[in-house]
Formats: structure tokens, C-alpha cells, sequence
């Protein structure tokens, strides 16, 4: 584990979510050389196995915003990179950044960060209340069509912003952003040669994260140096695993994830 008290306020935090990236289709593709950006950065060139807060993206972030990101598939206890004060807390560790506020946007901007959210899927699109709850902890959010789950363009869009917010960063502030990636989420079809309109399926979630991993090198080329990167999953998805499709379900594919934290020098 990183001593987070030596990487907060030296390196920018960089979140980056793949949202509904199932670990299995993750892992494949790190083992068969299909996702060479990633596995470049990755710890010896694979994803952790974890398990998730949330099964659905609204709670997984909301738990991941507050410090506690997935955790180790394993037993622990697993020391939190982040946690907010919280008296008898059993994850706080000397290693751990402690804050003094409801949610990490809320305590690393106390700490002096810029903090920023890129969106992608609908919890994110500010277009209502509740899509505009998560959004509503950075001082900076981004949201329009164009980086949502029904455009192939989303990713490289979303990086096209995060580089014009890079461009009018001043370099002595440090910044915290949030990208979550919507391409991986259904409807991803669009991504496999061949497939029908509607038929997302496994195989089009693996042309997701090929197609995710390609632009994921000019989003890394981006960020500035020092920098400490996480890169995972909220949850998972069915394809029809003992009939289920979707998520915010009880489900292996669901609750297990790819997690991966690195840092850029």
C-alpha cells in the first residue's frame, strides 16, 4: 500500500472508473496482450481482483467518493488508501490520508486540490436532482451527449475535455479528477464488427475495453507528472448469466471488479 500522506498535496489523484467493466472480460484481455496501454502501468501488468461497495453505479461511486474504494477478494482487513475521521474506524492505517469532511472532492479540496468530474453515464448527467448529486461534490463537473453511453465517441471526447481542463490548469495547483468511462456500459454493441443494433452481449463488452484501451494511452500521455492514478471497475454486468442481464444485482459478475493504482513520474 502507498503512504497516501506522502502523495497528497506532491502528486495530482487521478479516478478513473470504467464503468461496468467486469473483471473476468478484464482480466482476459490483460492475459492475451489486447489491452497493451493498460497493462504497460498496470502492477505486473494485471488487475487486482475486488470486490465492489455498490452494484449499481450511483451506490459504488457514492461509496468510492467517501473512501472506500473496492476492496481486496480476499480476507482482510484491507487499510484504506482514504478515509474520512471516523472514531473505532478498523481500515484506518498509518499509510491512510485522513480527512476531515463527508467525501474525498469535499477533504482534498481543504487539502488544496482543484477537484473535477468528467461524467459518463446518467448518474452524472446533471439534467436532474439525482443526476446531479454526484456531480455536486467537485468544484468543476462536466456533462453533455456526446460523452454519455449512447455516442462510440464518448471516451475520446471525455479526454478532449480533461485536456482543456488540464490546459487552464495553473501548474502550481494540484488536482483531483474523476473520469467515468460510459463506454464499456450497454448499450456497447456499436464496438464489435458484425453485431446487430441492441445485441450488446460479453464479446462487445471485450470490444468495449479494446476500444477503451486504445484512447486510455492519450489520456495517460495527458496527466500531469506526479501523479497517482486508480483505474477500476464500479461493478460489473450480466449477459445472461443464470438469466440475469444488467446489474444492481446480487451477482459474481456483478460484484467482482478490476482495480489496478499506479503512480505516473
Amino acid at each position: 500500500m502507498y503512504d497516501m500522506n506522502e502523495i497528497i498535496g506532491s502528486h495530482d489523484v487521478l479516478l478513473v472508473t470504467l464503468d461496468t467493466l467486469r473483471y473476468d472480460v478484464a482480466a482476459e484481455l490483460a492475459a492475451t496482450g489486447q489491452t497493451p496501454n493498460l497493462c504497460r502501468l498496470l502492477p505486473g501488468g494485471q488487475w487486482e481482483r475486488r470486490h465492489t461497495p455498490g452494484s449499481f453505479t450511483y451506490a459504488a461511486h457514492a461509496a468510492m467518493l467517501a473512501g472506500f474504494l473496492p476492496t481486496p477478494a480476499r480476507p482482510g482487513p484491507h487499510p484504506r488508501l482514504f478515509a474520512g475521521r471516523f472514531p473505532g474506524s478498523e481500515t484506518t492505517a498509518p499509510g491512510t490520508w485522513v480527512f476531515d469532511a463527508a467525501d474525498l472532492p469535499s477533504g482534498l479540496a481543504q487539502a488544496g486540490y482543484h477537484t473535477v468530474c468528467v461524467g459518463g453515464v446518467g448518474f452524472f448527467n446533471k439534467l436532474t436532482p439525482l443526476g446531479s448529486a454526484l456531480p455536486a461534490l467537485f468544484a468543476e463537473s462536466h456533462w453533455e451527449p456526446g460523452f454519455g453511453v449512447t455516442d462510440p465517441d464518448s471516451l475520446p471526447n471525455q479526454i478532449d475535455r480533461v485536456a482543456e481542463i488540464l490546459r487552464r490548469l495553473p501548474s502550481t495547483r494540484r488536482l483531483f479528477l474523476l473520469l467515468n468511462v460510459a463506454a464499456l456500459h450497454q448499450p456497447n454493441w456499436f464496438y464489435l464488427d458484425g453485431a446487430a443494433p441492441g445485441d450488446d452481449s460479453r464479446d462487445s463488452h471485450a470490444a468495449a475495453l479494446r476500444h477503451a484501451d486504445r484512447h486510455l494511452g492519450r489520456l495517460f500521455a495527458l496527466v500531469r507528472r506526479p501523479s497517482f492514478v486508480i483505474v477500476c471497475s464500479d461493478h460489473g454486468t450480466a449477459y445472461g448469466e443464470d438469466g440475469h442481464t444488467g446489474h444492481r444485482i446480487g451477482h459474481e459478475v456483478v460484484w467482482t471488479v478490476p482495480y489496478g493504482e499506479f503512480v505516473l513520474t
